[in-house]
C-alpha cells in the first residue's frame, strides 16, 4: 500500500491511497481530504477525517484473487503539518507480500515448514515417530526397511522431543556402521580361500590327466 500526499491549499492536503497500482477511494473520492490548523494541529471532524481522526477508506479489492477487504481506517491522530526536514522515524510490518515456494524443511520436533521467498514460514504437519521394546527383532523387508515382528513388540507413536523419544535432524546423512578394516580381512580371506579351492581343482585335474596317461 502507498500513500502520497499533495497540497491543495492553505492548511490543506489531498492523500491518494495506492494498493497494487490501484486507486483506493476514500467516500467515493479518489483521494482524501485532510485538513489542519494555523497551528499544525490536525483538524479533526473537518474533510474526510473523522472526530477520532480517522480517515475510512472504501472497499477495495486486491490484486492476486484476494478477498475483498473492507472498514479499513487510516489513523491520523498524531499527524500534524509542523515543517522539518523529512526522516523515518519508524517502521513496522503486519503484513507480508505475495511469495513463492522456496522450500521445505523439518525441525528437531518434526515440523515440517513451507519457507516462502517473503520470509514467512507455515507449518504444514508433524512427524510422527515410532519405537520398539526389541530393536533388533524388527524383520528387514528390504535393504534399507524393517517392520515390526513378535520378537519387536508392537510400534509406540508419539512426538519428537517427548517422553523418550529422540530429536530429529533434517538433511542429516548416517555414517556407515560397517568396520572397513573388518571387512578388507574378510575379503582378503575369501580371495585366499577362493584361491586355494582354484588350486586344489588345478591340482585333481593333473592326477586326472596323469591316470589317464597310464593307459
Amino acid at each position: 500500500m502507498n500513500i502520497f500526499y499533495r497540497k491543495v491549499a492553505d492548511n490543506q492536503w489531498n492523500a491518494f491511497t495506492y494498493v497494487d497500482g490501484n486507486n483506493v477511494t476514500v467516500g467515493g473520492n479518489a483521494a482524501a481530504d485532510i485538513r489542519f490548523s494555523s497551528n499544525g494541529a490536525l483538524s479533526t471532524g473537518a474533510g474526510d477525517v473523522t472526530s477520532g481522526g480517522l480517515v475510512p477508506l472504501d472497499t477495495f479489492t486486491p490484486s492476486g484473487g484476494a478477498a475483498p477487504i473492507s472498514g479499513l481506517n487510516f489513523n491520523y491522530v498524531n499527524t500534524t503539518q509542523f515543517g522539518s526536514s523529512f526522516a523515518v522515524n519508524d517502521l513496522t510490518q503486519d503484513g507480508f507480500t505475495s511469495g513463492r515456494l522456496s522450500g521445505v524443511d523439518v525441525d528437531s520436533e518434526g515440523v515440517v515448514f513451507a519457507r516462502f521467498t517473503n520470509g514467512r514460514s507455515v507449518g504444514l504437519g508433524k512427524v510422527a515417530m515410532a519405537r520398539f521394546n526389541n530393536n533388533q527383532g524388527l524383520r528387514q523387508v528390504g535393504d534399507t526397511r524393517w517392520v515390526e515382528s513378535f520378537a519387536s513388540g508392537d510400534v509406540q507413536l508419539g512426538e519428537a522431543g517427548t517422553s523418550s523419544f529422540g530429536l530429529m535432524q533434517s538433511g542429516a546423512l548416517e555414517n556407515s556402521n560397517v568396520d572397513l578394516a573388518e571387512q578388507l580381512v574378510n575379503l582378503i580371506t575369501a580371495q585366499r580361500n577362493f584361491q586355494a579351492n582354484a588350486q586344489v581343482i588345478t591340482t585333481a585335474d593333473a592326477v586326472t590327466q596323469s591316470i589317464i596317461n597310464l593307459r
